[in-house]
């Protein structure tokens, strides 16, 4: 059925077709048992799907990655279809409109995405409200810097961001990996990532009830950057790290969209992924949190990410291509 709904919905644009179909969501809900069905068509519920990170315990580990509910206007309904955990974001603190349309396009053949959307969103302020909601899902905030926010100064954004959502998420991601926002990357350079993340550490310290703060990073890393990160969030006692964003990397791509700008997701990142994820796990203790997203379009490719050292994952592009069935049966394999 879902094959049959996507090849009518990517006939149109694939923002316009994202709004649509997260506001029908949305008003679905809002019929009288709808919620109590979607449940019953997705959810898995098992003690032995659970898993305990850096103090929160996660109902299982498939997580919706940032960018899909980038103004926290959806948790709740996406938390239906069974998802362990929600990501909202990124948010940044003022709001803006991210880069201009057109910005995400479907690499069909490829079972892949690029977008260059920008962290277009509604704002801290807007954004801090919406999560005022009552839930009974984990949810997490992305955050990142506005645009015209040179990278010396990105700090303060970061701790805008991490003081207005303090009391209303469970766990943090300092985004600085997305491929779209000028220069955002250069924050990889230990130099400007070490007092990023300590003022952020420093703060939450100061806090009554501290969150866990995660490190989401770029697939298209060197080793030695990657040497340079783990050694950072050792030191400063990072809660864990997300492995990864989107590539800038083109290779296996075969779409007309070849040449656009962006961050590439889906399939084609699956590789550069794990080969990330491998890398963390083979010099972080066997106990440091990693969450993994990049590429997971099939149950198998959720275990893989899972045995490269993965404790929880993500979707975004595969929740596209697949449904939200994808995520009954990752959980329905994780039980055998």
């Amino acid at each position: 059925m879902y094959k049959l709904i996507s090849s009518l919905l990517f006939l149109f644009d694939a923002e316009v077709i994202h709004e649509f179909s997260t506001k029908l969501i949305k008003n679905f809900s809002l019929i009288p048992f709808s919620s109590f069905i979607i449940k019953k068509c997705y959810q898995v519920s098992d003690k032995s799907l659970e898993k305990e990170l850096f103090g929160i315990k996660f109902k299982n580990p498939v997580g919706l990655a940032a960018g899909f509910d980038k103004n926290a206007e959806y948790y709740n309904e996406f938390s239906n279809f069974g998802f362990g955990f929600i990501e909202i974001g990124t948010v940044t603190p003022m709001p803006q409109p991210g880069n201009p349309k057109k910005r995400i396009f479907r690499l069909v053949e490829n079972k892949s995405m690029i977008n260059r959307l920008g962290f277009n969103n509604k704002g801290l302020e807007e954004i801090a409200n919406n999560l005022k909601k009552e839930r009974d899902i984990i949810v997490g905030a992305n955050i990142g810097k506005n645009f015209f926010t040179d990278n010396e100064e990105g700090y303060k954004d970061y701790l805008k961001c991490l003081s207005g959502l303090h009391d209303y998420v469970d766990y943090f991601a300092v985004n600085i990996s997305s491929p779209n926002t000028k220069d955002l990357r250069e924050l990889h350079n230990k130099d400007l990532l070490k007092p990023l993340l300590q003022k952020l550490m420093e703060y939450n310290q100061r806090k009554d009830k501290r969150k866990p703060i995660l490190l989401k990073i770029s697939p298209d890393l060197t080793n030695n950057q990657l040497n340079d990160i783990i050694s950072i969030v050792l030191d400063l006692k990072i809660d864990g790290v997300i492995a990864t964003n989107t590539s800038i990397s083109r290779e296996g791509v075969t779409s007309v969209y070849k040449n656009e700008e962006g961050g590439l997701s889906g399939k084609l990142l699956n590789k550069k992924s794990n080969n990330i994820i491998r890398y963390l796990r083979k010099n972080l203790d066997k106990d440091f949190p990693i969450i993994g997203v990049g590429g997971i379009m099939d149950p198998e490719d959720a275990i893989e990410k899972i045995n490269c050292g993965a404790d929880l994952i993500q979707l975004y592009t595969g929740f596209i291509y697949q449904g939200p069935s994808l995520i009954k049966k990752i959980n329905k394999l994780l039980l055998k």
